[in-house]
């Protein structure tokens, strides 16, 4: 005679192999890991240049992801132009880049208002999202001068930042 719990268990079962094979099947590559070296990851800059974290090699790279419609972004942007105007004689690059879908001239426009002067890109695909697992904008990511990445925030930078203010000057030592 069977009880209750004989007759759960091939249930169990079968949700746990569909679990595991859910997760095996997904396609998911690792997302960044803060002390490894930065995934690769090339992008079309405004500029017309393809540009990667790997192009500024011998630098401290911040890479930004961002969007024109994203108000945090639009309230870090400025925070990023100026400390890459105080700080790029130290051998500071940022790379930002915007995941707008639409009509490139926003991202022109954005670009133009804010008076940035760092290395933009457009990813109107989207890749980064996936491949550094961000679910939300902004996302920033600093990377050291050898390419490892040293620490990465899924929100907004500021000047009141400590965290990140800290990790930015050991790097740029």
């Amino acid at each position: 005679m069977r009880g209750r719990r004989g007759g759960r268990r091939p249930l169990r079962r079968v949700a746990m192999a569909g679990a595991l094979a859910l997760a095996a099947c997904s396609g998911k590559l690792p997302g960044p890991t803060v002390g490894k070296p930065f995934p690769s990851y090339r992008v079309a800059a405004l500029s017309g240049d393809t540009v990667s974290v790997a192009s500024f090699k011998g630098k401290v790279v911040l890479l930004n992801l961002w969007a024109t419609w994203c108000e945090p972004c639009r309230h870090e942007t400025p925070y990023l132009e100026s400390l890459y105007r105080k700080r790029k004689a130290d051998g500071l690059e940022i790379l930002g880049v915007s995941m707008d879908t639409g009509n490139p001239k926003a991202v022109d426009d954005f670009v133009k208002q804010f008076g940035v002067t760092y290395t933009v890109a457009r990813d109107p695909q989207m890749r980064a999202m996936d491949l550094f697992h961000v679910m939300g904008l902004p996302a920033s990511f600093l990377v050291d001068r050898s390419g490892v990445l040293r620490w990465m925030r899924y929100g907004p930078v500021s000047d009141t930042d400590h965290e990140f203010l800290d990790a930015l000057e050991t790097l740029l030592k």
